[in-house]
């Protein structure tokens, strides 16, 4: 009888162990198999599993008319930068997995993408109508979307792919492009006096920059209305970041504020100093070195 507690204590212990191992096993593949029901319906949750996603923007090529040759350099270099901007944009989402709250990716990649893309198609809307009847109605093709299941990115956009990246390209939108950059400061012409740093921001601080309208040379009277309704677009562009910054408090990593505010708010600046130079350059020398003035801060 002694002898026979061994044996049964090792069944014992072995049935024990084997019960153990088909009870992990179980829990294992349920927990696989619910990994598989999340990838398939958990949207943003399964990009965060499976990876950031891509970028993906309207294409353009397909949709412009008929290019002069005097403006297909212009055009093609414009094209080219519309596919790096999208490069970028997909780059910096994979750098930045992980940062930020729920609209990070809106309002640092998303956003700013967005931004860079007016800017390029209204370049090309100015190329085309040098030469011929301007298009109308190309910023309807600037907003991107994140795309989880992977995707291309502006469909045919390599027209000149590999042609210079530099984000101003071609003057910036040759004569005025931006004019009718929805016109957002108009009314405010001339002001100029509100650059030198708004500020709603609070707690948040506020963004200044640098004054545009006292580094000009004299307007001609040609140029007037549209040099200052640039300049009022810079005012409005800065009133609009510290909006945003008040808005955005507490959201993002510790380069927030340059990705997602200061960062978009230069490239627009960029664009609008671009339109005054040229807009002068129309009937007196273009004024140089104007882009110098297009980077803001952050002051507390």
């Amino acid at each position: 009888m002694s002898r026979a507690l061994p044996k049964y204590n090792k069944r014992r212990v072995a049935f024990i162990g084997g019960a153990a191992a088909v009870a992990l096993s179980g829990t294992a593949i349920a927990g696989f198999a619910l990994a598989g029901e999340t990838s398939r319906n958990g949207g943003t949750n399964a990009r965060t599993l499976a990876g950031p996603g891509t970028i993906t923007c309207p294409d353009v090529t397909s949709r412009l008319p008929a290019v002069p040759a005097s403006a297909r350099a212009e055009v093609d270099r414009n094209l080219a930068q519309l596919a790096t901007q999208i490069q970028e944009a997909n780059k910096r989402l994979v750098d930045t997995v992980g940062q930020g709250g729920p609209n990070f990716v809106q309002n640092a990649i998303l956003g700013p993408l967005e931004d860079k893309r007016v800017a390029a198609l209204n370049r090309i809307e100015t190329a085309i109508g040098r030469a011929a009847a301007k298009p109308e109605g190309l910023e309807a093709f600037a907003a991107c979307q994140l795309n989880a299941d992977g995707g291309a990115g502006e469909a045919g956009a390599g027209a000149g792919a590999g042609a210079e990246e530099g984000g101003a390209g071609a003057e910036e939108g040759g004569g005025g492009a931006g004019a009718e950059d929805g016109g957002a400061g108009a009314g405010e012409g001339g002001a100029g006096a509100g650059e030198g740093g708004a500020g709603e921001g609070g707690g948040a601080g506020a963004i200044s920059c640098p004054d545009v309208a006292s580094r000009l040379p004299a307007v001609p009277a040609s140029a007037r209305a549209e040099v200052d309704r640039n300049l009022g677009q810079l005012d409005t562009q800065i009133q609009e970041a510290d909006k945003r910054l008040v808005d955005t408090v507490g959201q993002g990593g510790p380069n927030f504020v340059q990705n997602a505010i200061l960062g978009p708010l230069e490239d627009k600046r960029v664009a609008a100093i671009n339109r005054i130079a040229t807009a002068i350059g129309r009937t007196a020398e273009r004024p140089a070195g104007l882009d110098s003035l297009a980077a803001c801060t952050l002051t507390k």
